[in-house]
Order: structure tokens, then sequence, then C-alpha cells
């Protein structure tokens, strides 16, 4: 289950000749994201477990799951942006159903990043689900 905006960023990997022309991709994603106010860079948005300094502020409105994120890696913020677009718009229960590993080995982002930037990946997709679980339960 992938949202349009992912299924988007799908199609466009497959058109994509080679990783970097995908690096390249998800970096212009992660530039046209709209920047975080310094002053929600706090502790409380931080994600652990990251490299590079993460942040997510959920933005939830009723049911409907949405965050903001940012980070000072480039390439990083690129991910969040590709993380976005998996989970952004989606009921809270939505949310908790996607099956992040399977849905970004689509793009090959399970062979192609490194270990330090897998473990990032892995620790936003829990902070983004654990965000979600506690707006389900409320």
């Amino acid at each position: 289950m992938a949202s349009e905006a992912f299924e988007e960023i799908a199609e466009t990997f497959e058109f994509l000749d080679d990783w970097e022309e995908r690096y390249r991709h998800v970096i212009e994603l992660g530039k046209a994201m709209e920047p975080m106010d310094d002053a929600v860079k706090v502790p409380a948005t931080k994600v652990d477990g990251c490299a590079s300094q993460v942040w997510i502020l959920p933005r939830v409105e009723g049911r409907v799951f949405d965050f903001q994120g940012d980070s000072d890696a480039i390439i990083v913020r690129g991910l969040i942006a590709v993380l976005h677009a998996l989970y952004g718009g989606l009921d809270v229960k939505e949310v908790l159903a996607v099956d992040a590993p399977a849905e970004l080995a689509r793009l090959g982002l399970d062979e192609h990043l490194s270990s330090q930037r897998s473990n990032g990946v892995r620790a936003m997709v829990e902070r983004i689900r654990l965000l979600a679980a506690e707006q389900a339960a409320a």
C-alpha cells in the first residue's frame, strides 16, 4: 500500500538509468521540501539513531497523518522527502499498515544506502510509526 506520491517516485526511479541519477533525484526531492523552523528543531523532535541530525514533527488533523522533517545532510533530507511521500496523508492506522522495508526495496534503497544511512532510515520509520501509533490510540 503506497500513496500516489510514493508511486510517482517509484515510477521516476524506473526511468532513471543509474544510481547517481537516482541519488540526484532524491536530493532534489529534499531541496523541494519546506525548511523546518529552527524553533521546532528541539530534542523532542530529534530522531535518535541517525548519524546525521534529523528532526520529525508530526502534524495530525483528525485522523490524517502528516509530518514535517529536516536534516543537516542533504541526502538524508531527500530520504525524509521519500518517507513523507510514503506516509503523508494516510490515516494514522494506515501508517501502521505500511510495509516500509518492502516499499523502500521497490526503489532499491535497501541495496544502495550505506549501513549508517540504512540504520537512519529505519530509525526514521520507527519514529513515524511510533508517532502514528500514539495518534491512533488517542
